[in-house]
């Protein structure tokens, strides 16, 4: 299952129209296995209001970059590998999104590779992007709103 471009632009406008109109839940809210098996299996979106969002990152091929401008992504692998780039300076950039800018490449950052159970946290306004993706890569990410 290739990602493409178009359905990751329509999720994140979802996120940021979603983030601007609704505050957090004020009570304990509990998603069940069966919805985050099935957010897991497509890559969706959990939760999105003006203080934090939660979603299930799916990968099976490299992404662009990503710079968040009111977010700090907290992300944490479940499942598979990938090469993750953090820093730099990133290329081709273009505003996607209220708050969200995508780019081309990454120049001078640091690549890490990330594997099952390793936590990462991107602060705010670094540019970050998945730049190798060995098999189906799964991970779990809270977007904490400034």
């Amino acid at each position: 299952m290739k990602t493409t471009p178009l359905p990751a632009l329509l999720i994140l406008a979802f996120l940021a129209t979603a983030a601007l109109a609704e505050p957090p839940p004020t009570a304990v809210v509990v998603y069940d296995h069966a919805k985050v098996d099935n957010a897991f299996a497509q890559g969706l979106p959990l939760a999105a209001n003006d203080s934090f969002k939660i979603s299930a990152g799916r990968r099976v091929v490299p992404g662009v970059v990503e710079i968040h401008e009111h977010d700090t992504d907290i992300l944490y692998v479940q499942e598979g590998s990938a090469t993750l780039v953090t820093g730099g300076t990133a290329a081709e950039t273009a505003p996607s999104a209220p708050g969200e800018i995508r780019g081309k490449s990454i120049t001078g950052g640091t690549a890490r590779h990330v594997v099952k159970g390793d936590i990462i946290v991107i602060p705010t306004g670094i540019p970050h992007q998945f730049t190798e993706v060995n098999g189906t890569f799964l991970y779990f990410v809270v977007k904490v709103t400034k």
